[in-house]
């Protein structure tokens, strides 16, 4: 997986990123802070969720399906794309 290689270090600070906003979230609940705030940082946490799982899919279907592969190599690289969207999609 070249593109996760290549990508480390961005895919690394959004990781971080959310780690940083969960335990923020943490804090917030911990504090019995207003409910905006908890319902502001969820929705912050889902997006940069949303970001990461962007960026290495969209690397997955330019490495994987982007390229000359052969057909069955192809199709069960397109099983691996439809699968996780399927798990994240829940």
């Amino acid at each position: 997986m070249a593109h996760m290689a290549k990508d480390k270090k961005s895919l690394l600070t959004r990781v971080r990123r959310i780690k940083g906003q969960a335990e923020a979230l943490e804090r917030i609940l911990d504090k019995e802070t207003d409910c905006s705030a908890v319902l502001q940082q969820i929705a912050a946490i889902r997006g940069a969720v949303n970001g990461l799982m962007t960026q290495v899919l969209e690397g997955h279907i330019r490495e994987h399906l982007g390229t000359e592969a052969a057909p069955k190599q192809r199709e069960q690289d397109l099983e691996v794309v439809v699968a996780a969207l399927r798990s994240y999609l829940k």
